[in-house]
C-alpha cells in the first residue's frame, strides 16, 4: 500500500493535477483499494488538519499583505529603499531586494512580496537598461524572503506540525533571513559591476528623512507585531489580527488609498489564496494520516538510523531531498508531509526542531523561484513577460547564493537556535 500510496502521487504530479487534488486522490484511492480504514476518515481528517487555532493566523496575515498592497505601502517602501541603496552600482536591484526585506514583514507571503514590487521594480529595471531575465529573476528570488522572514506561513505551518513555538520559529528566521538578504545585495553590486549598470541619483539625507516619514507606518508595523509576538502582549494569531486593523486603518483613513469600493475586492483576493492554502493543508493531512498508519515514518527513521551514522551524511541527504521536493511540492504541502517522517530522524542525530524548520523552509524557499512550480517565477514572467523557459537560467546564480547560506545555516545551528535562545 505504502508504494501505491507513492506511485499515485507521482502519477498524478505527473499529469498535471493541482497539489491538492493529487494528494487527495492519491490517499482516497490507497484508502479504498487497500481497505485500511473507513472512507469516512478521509472528510473528517480533512476537517480536523484545519481546525487549528494557530492556523487562523494564515488567512489574517494574507488578507493584512493584500490590504498593505493595495494601501499604497509597497510604492512607499521603494521610494524609501531607493533613498538608502538607490545610488549605489546595481541601486534599482538592491532597491529590489531591500523593499522586498521589508514588505516581507509585512506579508508573510513570497508570492505577495513578489508581485507587489516586482509590478514597481521590474519595469523600472527594465527601463533602466537591466535586462528583463536578470530583473525578473532578482525579484523573484528576493521575493522568497517573504517566506523566511517573519511572519511567514510557512514557520507557521512547520511550528504546528512539529509541535514548537511559533514565536521561535519567528525568531530562528530573523537571522537566516538577514544573511541572504546581504548575500543578495553582494550579488547585485557585483553584477552591475561587471554589466556596468549605474545607480540612481544621489540622494541627501533630508530625502531619506521624507521618504522614511512617508513610509514610517508601513516601517511600524512588522515592530508593532513581532514585537508584541516576543513581547508577549498577544500570541501569533492575535498579531495577525491585529495586522489586518492596522493595515485597515492605514490604507483607509491615514494613507487613504484603499476606497469602499475595492475592500470587497481585496477580501476576495485573500478569501481564493486563503481557500488554496488550506485545501493543501487538508489534503496533506490526509495523506499524513495514512502515511501514519502505514507506519512510514517509523519505517523510514529506522532505515536512516541503521544505515547512516554520521550527522554530516544525514544533513547533505536532508538537504537534497527538500531541494528536490521543493522544486515539485508546494512548500505547505511539503511541510506537513516531511516534519512527520525527518522531524524523529533529526532528533535522533541531535538537530534542534527549530534548526530543522529553518533548513526545511530556506529549501523550500528556493523552490518558489526554481522550475517546474516555483510561484514566484510565474508571478515574475507575468510581470516581465519573459518565458519560464529563459527565467529557468537566470536563476541559476541566485539558486548557489541560497544554497552557499544553506551550507552555512545547516552547519552553524546557532544561526538558527541563538535569537530563540534569548526568550
Amino acid at each position: 500500500m505504502t508504494l501505491l500510496l507513492f506511485v499515485l502521487l507521482m502519477v498524478f504530479f505527473i499529469i498535471g493535477l493541482p497539489i491538492a487534488f493529487s494528494l487527495g486522490l492519491a490517499s482516497a484511492v490507497t484508502v479504498w483499494y487497500g481497505d485500511l480504514m473507513p472512507m469516512l476518515i478521509i472528510p473528517q481528517q480533512l476537517i480536523a488538519s484545519v481546525n487549528s487555532f494557530p492556523l487562523m493566523a494564515i488567512p489574517f496575515f494574507i488578507l493584512a499583505g493584500y490590504l498593505m498592497q493595495g494601501g499604497g505601502i509597497s510604492k512607499r517602501l521603494v521610494d524609501f529603499s531607493n533613498t538608502l541603496v538607490g545610488s549605489m552600482t546595481g541601486g534599482l536591484a538592491m532597491v529590489a531586494i531591500v523593499t522586498s526585506l521589508f514588505f516581507a514583514a509585512i506579508s508573510g507571503s513570497g508570492a505577495a512580496t513578489t508581485a507587489a514590487i516586482g509590478s514597481i521594480l521590474i519595469p523600472a529595471m527594465i527601463s533602466k537598461g537591466y535586462s528583463a531575465t536578470y530583473a525578473s529573476a532578482n525579484q523573484a528570488a528576493s521575493g522568497a524572503l517573504g517566506v523566511i522572514i517573519p511572519p511567514s506561513i510557512p514557520l507557521i505551518l512547520y511550528s504546528i506540525a512539529a509541535d514548537v513555538s511559533v514565536s521561535d520559529m519567528f525568531m530562528a528566521g530573523v537571522l537566516p533571513g538577514l544573511m541572504l538578504t546581504l548575500s543578495l545585495l553582494i550579488y547585485a553590486y557585483v553584477y552591475a559591476k561587471f554589466n556596468h549598470y549605474g545607480g540612481e541619483a544621489k540622494t541627501s539625507w533630508k530625502e531619506v528623512y521624507q521618504a522614511g516619514k512617508k513610509a514610517i507606518l508601513a516601517i511600524l508595523m512588522p515592530v508593532i507585531i513581532l514585537g508584541g509576538i516576543y513581547g508577549g502582549i498577544f500570541t501569533p494569531t492575535e498579531a495577525a489580527v491585529v495586522a489586518v486593523a492596522y493595515s485597515l486603518v492605514v490604507g483607509c483613513l491615514v494613507y487613504r488609498e484603499i476606497k469602499l469600493s475595492q475592500i470587497l475586492s481585496i477580501f476576495q483576493e485573500s478569501a481564493v489564496t486563503t481557500a488554496v492554502i488550506l485545501v493543501i493543508i487538508g489534503a496533506a493531512g490526509i495523506y499524513g494520516r495514512i502515511l501514519q498508519h502505514l507506519r512510514v515514518p517509523d519505517m523510514v527513521s529506522n532505515f536512516v538510523i541503521d544505515t547512516i551514522e554520521s550527522p554530516f551524511v544525514f544533513i547533505v541527504l536532508l538537504n537534497l531531498l527538500l531541494l528536490l521536493a521543493g522544486m515539485f511540492i508546494e512548500a505547505a504541502a511539503a511541510i506537513l508531509i516531511f516534519v512527520p517522517i525527518l522531524l524523529p530522524i533529526a532528533i535522533s542525530f541531535g538537530f534542534d526542531p527549530v534548526h530543522l524548520g529553518i533548513i526545511m523552509v530556506v529549501n523550500l524557499a528556493m523552490g518558489m523561484f526554481t522550475p517546474p512550480v516555483g510561484l514566484n517565477l510565474f508571478v515574475a514572467s507575468q510581470i516581465s513577460k519573459v518565458g519560464i523557459s529563459r527565467l529557468s537560467f537566470s536563476v541559476l546564480p541566485f539558486v548557489a547564493i541560497v544554497l552557499i547560506n544553506l551550507l552555512l545555516i545547516s552547519v552553524l545551528p546557532f544561526l538558527s537556535t541563538w535569537l530563540p535562545s534569548l526568550r
